[in-house]
C-alpha cells in the first residue's frame, strides 16, 4: 500500500508541475524582435522586446484584428520606463495607465549589440486593472501589434510606413524541461585560432556571430537534431567575439576569444 501511496504522490507532483508557454522569438521587423513567455506556476509573463535604442519602441497585445484600436492594451519604452498604457484608436496618442504594472528585470542598452536597447520586464496575467490585458494560460495564440518611431524619436505619432505592423494568431508553444537550457550551451575551445564547437543541451537554430563593437560577421544556420555545432571563422582578427545563439524559444549570448 505503501507502494501504491508513492506512484500516486509521484504522479500527481508530475501532472501539477509548472509549465510554461512561450512565442518563441519574434522578428517584427529588422533590428526589433520580442518574446512572451508565460509561465502558469507564477501566474506570471514575461516580455523580451529589443529594437533601436535611440526611439520609442511599441508592442500591443490581446485578441484583435486591427493595430491601434480603442481600449486595447500596450507598452512602451519612453526612454525612461517601459510605460504601461491604453490604446485611443488610429491617430492618437495613448494613455497612460494610472498604475503601471510591469516590473523591470533587466534594460540592455548597447548590450551586446552596439545601438540595440533590450528591455525584460514582467507582470502577472491579471492585475485587476480594467486597462490591462489578462494573459490566459489555455490560450494558444496572441495577437500582437508593432511600431517604433520611424527616426531618433520618443514622439508616438511618429510611426508611419514601415515602422509599424500586426503579428496575429503568433503560436503559444508549451515548452519542456530541456527548452530552458540554452544559456547552458558550451563554446570550446575558448580560446580558440578560429574553429570552435557549440555544444547544447536542447536544439539550436541559428548562431549569428559579432565582433565586440557589433559589428556583423557571420550567420550559420544548424538543424535541430544537432547536439554539438561546428563552426569556421578562420581569418579573423585577434580579440573578442559575441555568439548569439537563437532557437524558437530563446536567445542566449556567449563570447569567444580568438587568439
Amino acid at each position: 500500500m505503501k507502494k501504491i501511496t508513492l506512484l500516486c504522490f509521484t504522479l500527481f507532483s508530475f501532472i501539477g508541475f509548472a509549465q510554461q508557454k512561450s512565442t518563441g522569438v519574434i522578428n517584427l521587423t529588422s533590428n526589433m524582435t520580442a518574446v512572451l513567455l508565460l509561465d502558469n506556476g507564477t501566474s506570471t509573463v514575461t516580455l523580451t522586446l529589443s529594437g533601436p535604442n535611440d526611439r520609442y519602441i511599441a508592442l500591443q497585445f490581446g485578441s484583435f484584428e486591427i493595430g491601434m484600436e480603442s481600449g486595447t492594451d500596450l507598452v512602451y519604452w519612453n526612454n525612461t520606463t517601459l510605460v504601461d498604457a491604453k490604446q485611443n484608436g488610429i491617430g492618437s496618442s495613448p494613455t497612460s495607465d494610472s498604475v503601471n504594472n510591469w516590473t523591470l528585470v533587466t534594460n540592455q542598452n548597447n548590450s551586446p549589440i552596439a545601438g540595440r536597447r533590450t528591455l525584460v520586464y514582467t507582470r502577472p496575467f491579471n492585475t485587476g486593472d480594467a486597462n490591462d490585458y489578462t494573459f490566459n494560460f489555455a490560450d494558444n495564440t496572441i495577437d500582437l501589434a508593432w511600431a517604433r518611431a520611424s527616426s531618433a524619436s520618443y514622439v508616438m505619432s511618429n510611426h508611419g510606413g514601415g515602422n509599424r505592423g500586426l503579428s496575429l494568431n503568433v503560436p503559444l508553444t508549451t515548452l519542456g524541461i530541456e527548452d530552458f537550457s540554452l544559456n547552458a550551451s558550451k563554446v570550446f575551445p575558448n580560446p580558440t585560432n578560429g574553429d570552435f564547437s557549440i555544444q547544447t543541451k536542447t536544439y539550436l537554430n541559428q548562431v549569428n556571430i559579432y565582433t565586440q563593437t557589433g559589428a556583423f560577421v557571420k550567420t550559420i544556420y544548424t538543424e535541430n537534431n544537432e547536439e554539438v555545432v561546428n563552426v569556421e571563422i578562420n581569418g579573423l582578427s585577434t580579440g573578442i567575439y559575441l555568439i548569439e545563439l537563437i532557437n524558437d524559444n530563446q536567445i542566449t549570448w556567449k563570447k569567444v576569444i580568438v587568439k
